[in-house]
């Protein structure tokens, strides 16, 4: 299943994200913006960015996880038959 489906399924409320996974969604997304910074990208310019993108790998981690707790929820039911003969 795509990302495009998990994500309108989790705001649809058809999947409820781990309180976690929220919180590092919207700190990822202020840590970005803000000026604030572990390693200031004015200082230090490539390993500036390094720390941003640990932020996201964290979250990025986090939201595969959830995608995949939703697939094995939507996964298509399987019945197994046994021939009577």
């Amino acid at each position: 299943m795509s990302w495009w489906s998990f994500t309108k399924a989790v705001f649809r409320g058809e999947h409820k994200l781990a309180p976690t996974t929220w919180l590092m969604g919207a700190f990822t997304v202020v840590y970005t913006i803000s000026p604030i910074d572990l390693v200031p990208e004015l200082l230090l310019p490539i390993i500036g960015y390094i720390d941003d993108l640990g932020v996201w790998g964290v979250f990025l981690a986090l939201a595969a996880r959830e995608k995949s707790r939703w697939e094995v929820a939507n996964a298509p039911q399987t019945v197994h038959a046994e021939r009577l003969d």
